[in-house]
């Protein structure tokens, strides 16, 4: 067994970001917000931190490229079931979210198998989408504890996240449906 090496770093990162998860949910669960808020960002924080090594040093590796995106799923949907139980978001909102979410790993894992590998590369609607779903978290776990915000503001911040999860997850089957009629299925040899 290798010892770690600096290039490991990310890697190491987002294993601790994935891990961060239960925390974050257990003292969201029991009310504990400022810890919540503090502990989200926190992960935000890493999230940033071991892209930026990944992509400045060239340490990105196909575990990164996995455990990165997975760790940032676990953290996100994770936070919206529990704030979608709590009645902190709408169940609604958190159902669509998690739905799209479903459509598009499932339709990339089909499109792997039956049409070609996939190269993930997320859309601008699609990165807006996960930055609107964020500042949502962030915005409601500030409210429920330590900082009260404006109900418009929070009201606004719901409809523009499933406008644009609705949205993004629609580009998404078009624009990868459309793909995948062009190419036909997957011929290996």
């Amino acid at each position: 067994m290798r010892s770690l090496q600096a290039k490991d770093l990310p890697n190491v990162i987002s294993t601790l970001r994935l891990i961060a998860v239960v925390p974050v949910i257990y003292v969201l669960a029991s009310g504990q917000y400022g810890w919540a808020l503090s502990l989200f960002v926190l992960a935000g924080l890493t999230d940033g931190i071991d892209g930026f090594l990944a992509k400045h040093y060239g340490w990105q590796t196909t575990l990164g490229g996995i455990l990165d995106p997975l760790a940032d799923k676990a953290l996100l949907i994770s936070c919206y079931l529990v704030l979608g139980a709590m009645g902190l978001i709408p169940l609604w909102l958190t159902l669509a979210v998690i739905f799209r979410d479903l459509v598009i790993v499932c339709g990339g894992v089909l499109y792997h198998y039956l049409i070609e590998d996939v190269e993930a590369s997320p859309s601008l609607l699609s990165k807006l989408n996960t930055v609107v779903q964020i500042v949502l978290v962030v915005v409601v776990i500030a409210d429920a504890g330590p900082l009260p915000l404006p109900p418009p503001l929070i009201d606004a911040l719901i409809w523009m996240c499933l406008v644009t999860t609705l949205l993004s997850g629609l580009m998404y089957v078009v624009v990868w449906g459309a793909r995948a009629l062009r190419k036909g299925p997957r011929r290996d040899s």
